[in-house]
């Protein structure tokens, strides 16, 4: 099957606009009208949820090939959330009706679009078990592997550059003082490094998978060294 990245939309007159966006740019806003599908091409968005009393929460990171705003096929008028560009980007606009006809008149489409609504279900799930059973330190180890790309199919990639300890801390539910913590407590016992990057090695699994911190060997895998805090 082929990979969202790789699928080919119909042209702007089909429904669907490429947007250019930069670094912090609002691609849509929560309390917005939710009337389109947005495909990330190239870049990096986070999605934000804002509070009555103020608070804001990143609950998620895209990148390319991740869909986002697709709660206007299940009747959502308004935006829930927020997406605003981490870096700069480009994603593909599809309204609402085409959408809907893609994933009547086109197999590939609908194919690669339940694929990707699923796996999202499943990380929905395991991030609700993250939240109520393993501790901050266990939940900031699986955010960094997830971000390096570990355990799917393909190369590792890059963590979103220039991610901060408090985008980081937001995620897991915990304060930036411990997401700090923990990072020099990682770099010391050789799972990650950064100094100007940030690395990621494979021996950081063994916080996930283990109450303890045995070191495993982290010369076999490496992760593409990206942006510091």
């Amino acid at each position: 099957m082929a990979s969202l990245h790789s699928f080919v939309f119909p042209d702007a007159n089909a429904g669907v606009t490429a947007i250019k966006f930069r670094t912090d740019q609002v691609i849509f806003a929560q309390g917005s009208p939710a009337d389109s599908v947005f495909y990330i091409q190239e870049g990096q968005v986070k999605v934000t949820v804002l509070s009555e009393e103020g608070k804001e929460a990143v609950v998620a990171i895209h990148a390319p090939g991740d869909f986002c705003g697709e709660g206007c096929l299940a009747g959502q008028t308004v935006r829930i959330a927020s997406v605003v560009a981490m870096t700069n980007g480009v994603a593909a606009r599809i309204e609402k009706a085409t959408v809907i006809r893609l994933l009547h008149d086109s197999t590939e489409f609908s194919e690669l679009f339940t694929a990707h609504l699923l796996a999202r279900t499943i990380r929905v799930e395991a991030d609700l078990v993250d939240q109520l059973f393993n501790s901050s330190e266990k939940r900031l180890a699986r955010l960094l592997l997830i971000l390096a790309n570990f355990g799917k199919e393909g190369k590792p990639e890059a963590i979103i550059p220039q991610i901060s300890q408090e985008t980081l801390a937001e995620m897991i539910g915990t304060t930036r003082s411990r997401v700090s913590f923990f990072m020099n407590k990682f770099r010391q016992l050789g799972f990650i490094d950064y100094n100007g990057n940030l690395e990621i090695h494979s021996s950081l699994l063994s916080v996930v998978l283990h109450d303890g911190h045995g070191v495993v060997s982290h010369g076999a895998v490496k992760f593409r060294p990206v942006s510091g805090q």
